[in-house]
């Protein structure tokens, strides 16, 4: 355990410390979790021959591991197949803010970057668990009540793992910042919330007579902010976090 590590926080580097304003910058499982668990989109980057590429896809995280999917053909997976570095991260955008000059002008925010070498998940049971969690992780108990997937779909799936070596959070919550000089100056300046918030659910129109919506989805309703529904799916699913 390096220096700066404890049990419940991530090693920090040269590659995952927050260079600018480390007042930003965490470390710790629960900070660098929350933000986490309250997003199913991530973005994986990665280097094949030399190129850089950065592929969008849902994910979930199990402990200290996070697991993304794709297709068996994608290139993303064949090349992290054979144990590739990757850079996953996650970004909530809170709120615009207009301050009194261009400069200040910024936004508030949740990120992640986290580090480790990705693998294809092959062993039998722990593919079996991926093809649970991947739906039952935000929607808790609904694998039971779906029709089962075919071995040809299960084959056409692949899964990536990754143990979480490093990684670092950065926040701004501060809102308006402005020069204390320019506080003065007749501008206007605001802070514009940013929430990504759920509509009505929309049945489908082929639903068979007498087909109601499970009890278990009641966590995604009209008006429920997303990152609160994932947040508690997560905790269904994995109630030891």
């Amino acid at each position: 355990m390096s220096q700066t590590e404890t049990s419940t926080s991530y090693p920090t580097s040269a590659r995952n410390q927050v260079k600018r304003r480390h007042d930003r910058g965490f470390y710790d499982h629960d900070t660098v979790h929350r933000i986490l668990d309250s997003s199913m989109l991530c973005h994986v980057s990665y280097a094949i021959d030399g190129q850089p590429y950065c592929t969008p896809t849902f994910f979930w995280r199990q402990g200290t591991k996070l697991y993304w999917h794709g297709s068996s053909a994608s290139r993303m997976l064949r090349n992290q197949s054979r144990g590739e570095r990757v850079c996953l991260t996650v970004a909530h955008l809170d709120s615009l803010v207009l301050a009194r000059c261009g400069f200040n002008h910024s936004a508030d925010y949740r990120a992640v970057m986290a580090f480790g070498t990705a693998y294809l998940v092959t062993d039998p049971d722990e593919k079996e668990r991926a093809v649970i969690a991947m739906v039952d992780r935000f929607f808790p108990d609904r694998t039971a009540g779906l029709r089962q997937s075919t071995t040809q779909e299960i084959k056409a799936t692949s899964f990536i793992a990754m143990e979480i070596e490093e990684a670092s959070a950065k926040i701004r919550s501060k809102g308006v910042a402005d020069d204390d000089e320019d506080y003065a100056l007749p501008i206007y300046a605001e802070r514009i919330p940013v929430r990504t918030v759920l509509g009505a659910p929309e049945p489908c129109p082929r639903l068979l007579d007498g087909v109601s919506r499970p009890a278990t989805l009641n966590g995604y309703s009209e008006g429920r902010l997303l990152e609160d529904a994932l947040r508690d799916a997560y905790f269904l699913e994995y109630p030891n976090g």
